[in-house]
């Protein structure tokens, strides 16, 4: 069945890159396209209530980003849901068997949009529903996170670890999920062994992977995060520090003096030398020291004409 390709239009919804398996080996055989809303009318996903639906527990992302959204919430207010959410039936309970479908379903991909609907006060989101294993539900959140670019360096490690963990895979295999190195996610599960302090701030940006894997080569850890904090220090100097090396750096130029304030003939005479050129000129007038006149051109023809005046006689 064809797939008609649409643009995204909100934030949530930009183009991801072909990583390891896909969303769409992940989700098996569909004729639904994770990127775009399918073109069949067996395949079209339905709408459902925000309040049926819950937070997957396995969500490698912790923390939303209250500007993104604020802007998210705008385009859904305006446009719609235009990605439909990934779903999975949450089971009922032995007295609920009754009920001709289940009433409640676990998001496994597109929280952000379910969450920026209610805060757009749109009441009913489109959803694809799949079964799926909690160790295919949390391969699946993983993948559009990190196929959007969109997780912190801390939730991707322990987005890898939650699937080593809970889910007995290993290296290998998650680098042909994700499309990751082996040696990639072995570096970004290493900083799980940071100090909790460090993990904080490289979640809140305040330092890089690459200060985090710095800060595990120093004896102290935690002074040398500080450091790098404190004087902005980039990730090669961090490495030096972390060698033993000091670092040292370039010295600021000391502060210009401020220009002396023109007095009414300097001015009067850089507006007519302006009028005669037709050009900006700036007189920069230091007293005995002398001065400096700026002719400022913005084409080659200006140019021209201001050296044939500077080499004709008289």
């Amino acid at each position: 069945m064809s797939t008609s390709k649409q643009t995204p239009s909100t934030p949530d919804e930009a183009k991801p890159s072909r990583l390891g398996r896909g969303l769409s080996a992940l989700l098996g055989e569909t004729d639904f396209d994770v990127v775009t809303a399918p073109a069949g009318p067996g395949a079209l996903p339905r709408e459902l209530p925000v309040e049926f639906l819950r937070p997957n527990p396995f969500q490698p992302r912790k923390t939303f980003d209250d500007v993104y959204m604020a802007e998210l919430s705008a385009s859904i207010r305006e446009k719609g849901v235009l990605q439909p959410l990934i779903v999975r039936p949450i089971e009922q309970s032995a007295e609920d068997t009754s009920a001709s479908e289940p009433e409640s379903f676990e998001i496994v991909a597109g929280e952000r949009r379910w969450r920026a609907a209610q805060m757009a006060s749109v009441h009913a989101v489109p959803v694809v529903i799949k079964t799926l294993t909690d160790g295919e539900a949390l391969e699946i959140a993983l993948v559009e996170n990190i196929q959007r670019s969109d997780l912190n360096s801390i939730e991707e490690a322990a987005g890898y670890r939650a699937l080593m963990d809970e889910f007995d895979h290993t290296q290998d295999h998650l680098g042909e999920i994700v499309g990751k190195s082996r040696s990639h996610i072995a570096n970004m599960l290493r900083l799980l062994t940071l100090p909790e302090d460090i993990q904080n701030l490289i979640s809140e940006g305040a330092l890089t992977a690459g200060h985090g894997r710095a800060c595990l080569r120093a004896d102290h850890p935690k002074e040398l995060a500080d450091r790098i904090v404190k004087e902005q220090l980039n990730v090669r100097q961090a490495e030096a520090l972390a060698r033993g090396d000091e670092v040292v750096k370039p010295k600021s130029a000391p502060p210009s003096s401020p220009p002396l304030a023109k007095d009414a003939d300097t001015v009067a005479l850089e507006n007519n030398v302006s009028n005669a050129l037709g050009l900006k000129v700036t007189l920069h007038h230091l007293g005995d020291k002398g001065g400096e006149v700026r002719v400022a051109y913005k084409t080659l023809e200006q140019l021209d004409e201001i050296c044939r005046r500077l080499s004709r006689d008289g």
